[in-house]
């Protein structure tokens, strides 16, 4: 058999009489006429097929049955209360999600991040860090923002700011006596290891490639302890490590960046 349903506005109308023991106090706390909310609790009688109420010389009292559904009709229209709240919270509640380089997203994203949400704390902001050469492509699928690097007067969206490819080793780590030079870099599609392979190959440098991480921090770690070259953003240099020169024996024709912000629709 099919629970019969538990309309709120009946719950409402019981409570009402339940907490003050009288339907014309009642009818005047939900602006209702009296016989309508008479008409409510009958109806809500009728589902339950039970009385809720027995009339007295001081007003009605609830019987064993009306007990029972009180604790249960507080809860429900509290839970109902919380939903609609809930739901209506989360209509004013917008997420951006930002896709950015993992250097920026550690050291130039948080503080800014930081002061808009104190500006905007409705707005929830999700990002994530990587290589940024295929995240325009999913801008609206998995991005609404993304800050990418590309070779400059190449890239699309609002140029933010220009950056420059180093070299750069730990302060006292001694490039022009390697023989084969060892370098730590980023996964293939990483801007930084193609410029990287095509300078070091352009001028007749023997290397190989000692460690490679999508992370910033694992890449300066390992660079940091001698163990290899790497190629950063000068505006973003490790303070662990130093940018290196033509007095190291490497090239200083350095590769020219564009960091630009492409946002999908949603945002335009």
């Amino acid at each position: 058999m099919t629970a019969p349903p538990l309309d709120p506005d009946l719950l409402k109308a019981f409570l009402a009489v339940a907490e003050h023991r009288s339907f014309t106090r009642a009818a005047a706390t939900l602006n209702r006429t009296q016989s309508a909310v008479s008409v409510q609790v009958r109806r809500l009688e009728e589902r339950l097929d039970t009385r809720l109420f027995q009339r007295t010389r001081a007003g009605v009292a609830l019987t064993a049955a009306g007990n029972e559904l009180l604790v249960y009709a507080r809860r429900l229209l509290d839970l109902n209360a919380e939903a609609v709240d809930a739901l209506r919270r989360r209509k004013h509640d917008d997420v951006v999600r930002l896709g950015v380089m993992d250097d920026y997203g550690t050291l130039l994203i948080p503080p800014l991040l930081a002061r808009f949400a104190r500006n905007h704390p409705e707005i929830r902001v999700e990002i994530e860090t990587g290589l940024t050469a295929t995240m325009p492509a999913r801008l609206g699928d998995a991005y609404d923002l993304v800050i990418a690097m590309h070779p400059e007067g190449r890239g699309s969206g609002e140029l933010l700011r220009r950056e420059q490819a180093v070299w750069a080793a730990a302060k006292s780590y001694p490039v022009a006596a390697q023989d084969t030079l060892p370098v730590a870099l980023y996964p293939p599609g990483c801007l930084f290891r193609q410029w990287a392979a095509e300078a070091l190959d352009a001028a007749g440098r023997r290397w190989r490639l000692a460690f490679v991480s999508r992370t910033l921090a694992a890449v300066e770690a390992i660079a940091a302890q001698g163990l290899a070259i790497t190629v950063v953003k000068a505006g973003t240099l490790p303070a662990r490590l130093r940018a290196l020169s033509e007095r190291d024996g490497l090239l200083a024709d350095h590769l020219q960046l564009g960091i630009s912000e492409q946002a999908s629709h949603m945002l335009t």
